[in-house]
Parts: C-alpha cells; structure tokens; sequence
C-alpha cells in the first residue's frame, strides 16, 4: 500500500513538474520569438539601435529616435506628420530588478514610437542604458523617483521634446494615439493629461499607472516649484502628490477623452475595462468621469493599459499595428489634427470620411 501511493506521488510530482516546465519554456519562446521580430530592434551602447534599418541613436543615456517606425507598404503619412510635429519623450519608471523581466519588452514593443525613450532607475546601468536617479527601490520612493526624474529631464532634453510622458515598466502606451490628442495643444500651454481621478484636488489628478504626460511648460512649472520650494515632498502617493504640485503651479488638468467622450487611458488591462471585471470599490469613487464597462468604456484611439505583463506587451503591439479586419474603413474618423495637411493625408489606401467628429468636449479641445 505504501509502495503505491509512492508510485501516485512521484508520477503526481512528475506531472506537474513537466506541466510547469512546459509553460515556463512555451513564455520564453513566446518573449524571444516577438522579440526578435521586431525589427530586432534591441539598443546597444556600442552604436545604433535596429541593425542595418537604423532607428535609434544612443545618446548618453537616453535613446533617441532617427524615423518614425512603421510597417513597409503601409500608408502612415498621417503618423508620420504628427511624429515630426508633436516630439514625445517618453520616461519609464523601473529598478534593476526589472530591466529583464518589464523594461525590455517596453524596449522591444511600443517605446519605439516615442522621439526619445529615457529608463529611470535607482542606479545607472549603462549597458541598458537607465539613468541612476540615486534613490531607493519601493514604493514609498516612487514620487522622489519622479521628481527627480522630471528634474534630469529638464536640465537635459527640455528642449529636444515638446511632450513628456511619465510611463511604469508594466504600461502599454499607443505614442501614435497620444499624438492625435497632443496636436490640439500647443507645449507652451500649462496642461497635462491622463487617466484623471478626483479626490484631494480642485481639479483633479492623474492616475499614475495610466501614465501621464506634461507639455514643455508643465515641467518647466513643476521643476521651478521645488526649485521655489513651492511644492515638497509631501508624501509618497506619486501620482496625488505631483497633482496637487501642478494644481499649486497653475498647470491644468486636461480631460482626454475623445470627442464621444470616451475615456484614452485605463489604469488596468483591457479586459478589465472590456468583460465589467471592474471591482465596485474605491476605484468607481475615484475617477473623475462616469465609468463605462463593456465595448463602450475605451475609445478607438485609446492611449494608454496598465498592468500589462510581457506577453500581453507584445499582443497588443501586435493588436495596434498588425491585425486589421479585411474590408472596413475605421467607424470613428476624428478631425485631421491642426497643421496636418490633408491632400497628403488622403490616399485610396485611407479614405477619409466627408464628415469628422472634432475633437472637443464642451470647454475642452477633445
């Protein structure tokens, strides 16, 4: 008796044992294979990043974009206009432990659509690159890590971007969709965006998960309130506290919706948003907007998921630039944005509709 429940126990064992294996190597297949796809686009310090189709150049720490990626045949001269006409420095939030496992699927996926790409880390690891911002690793560190973050940024690129987009290692951002926005607004107006919560502002807040983006004088703004001592470090809840700064610099929270009044960035993973997996607690208090679950809660031209973990980073990538239904022009054609021109927009492979919903929402410009 004894003897078989042995045998039970070690062909037990051996079977989710194997199971285990399995999914461990299926994920890491999975992770290599997009990868690499990817136009093998992995920076070095050495020299370029992409290969012969060099997209990138590696500037100290920072990755600086020489094109706007897209796929070959495809009409992108919509894109291609925004990506010279609204500059977008996108900072990722990570830490060393997370540079394998997070920040080089960000890397590999949509961090290549923005003009510049800047990894911040509690220390400098140059082979990545990231930026040492000196700190601690935890969340208690999170609103030092962005303010001193912000501040390197001002001192070094304020004036190689317009837009400064603030992003964790597990967010998904569409940089093409966030241009759409931003071209309505000028970088020397006081004004940033993103998933917009309401309590212990005026005004209002930004989700940080969601990730959040400043214009050019919004970060001067904010800089020069620690500068002034104006604004402090008041506590450790990153995405409240740099709110309640940029409400005392007379920054203004800016409502991203589209002009349907859908809302562009979700502080979860899509299906969440999608299948009503939203739990009905102090999120639902939260937000700022009316909260919609099922195929009406995100726009077309959504922005930004948090949560999402190395496999989904890949998905949608491929979601948002590869998998079209054959046959369909798209259903929500917004305005062509301001200085976009539009003859050589208009191609028989992207039809424009004779009637565009304009961006905007009441006093709002979207």
């Amino acid at each position: 008796m004894a003897a078989l429940s042995s045998r039970c126990c070690f062909s037990l064992g051996f079977l989710v044992g194997t199971c285990t294996l399995y999914f461990f190597m299926t994920q890491v297949w999975f992770e290599r294979k997009f990868s690499l796809q990817l136009d093998s686009q992995v920076p070095s310090t050495a020299g370029q990043w992409g290969g012969e189709n060099q997209s990138w150049r590696v500037e100290g720490s920072a990755l600086i974009s020489l094109r706007h990626p897209h796929l070959q045949g495809e009409d992108s001269r919509v894109a291609d206009q925004l990506y010279k006409k609204v500059r977008i420095l996108c900072w990722v939030m990570t830490g060393p432990d997370n540079l394998e496992t997070k920040a080089r699927h960000v890397k590999a996926t949509w961090s290549r659509h923005c003009n510049m790409v800047i990894f911040m880390s509690s220390r400098e690891d140059p082979d990545f690159p990231t930026v040492g911002l000196g700190t601690k690793e935890g969340r208690d560190q999170l609103y030092w890590k962005t303010i001193r973050a912000f501040q390197y940024v001002e001192q070094h690129h304020s004036h190689q971007a317009d837009w400064f987009l603030k992003a964790d290692d597990d967010t998904f951002v569409v940089i093409d969709n966030l241009r759409w926005i931003l071209s309505n607004y000028t970088a020397d107006e006081p004004i940033y965006f993103g998933k917009r919560f309401k309590p212990y502002t005026k005004q209002g807040y930004m989700s940080g998960g969601a990730g959040y983006v400043l214009s050019r004088e919004a970060l001067r703004r904010f800089v020069e309130g620690f500068r002034t001592k104006a604004c402090t470090h008041t506590t450790s809840v990153e995405d409240l506290a740099l709110g309640q700064c940029l409400e005392k610099m007379g920054v203004l929270a800016g409502d991203s919706r589209d002009s349907i009044h859908r809302e562009t960035f979700h502080p979860f993973v899509p299906e969440h948003h999608l299948t009503m997996k939203l739990a009905k607690n102090s999120y639902w208090n939260y937000c700022y907007y009316p909260i919609v679950e099922g195929p009406q809660c995100c726009s077309d031209l959504a922005v930004s998921f948090h949560y999402v973990d190395a496999e989904l980073m890949y998905m949608l990538e491929y979601y948002t630039y590869h998998l079209r239904a054959y046959g369909y022009q798209y259903r929500y054609q917004p305005s062509l944005p301001e200085g976009v021109e539009p003859d050589s927009a208009r191609t028989e492979h992207s039809p424009l509709g004779a009637e565009r919903d304009a961006p905007g929402n009441g006093t709002s410009k979207l």
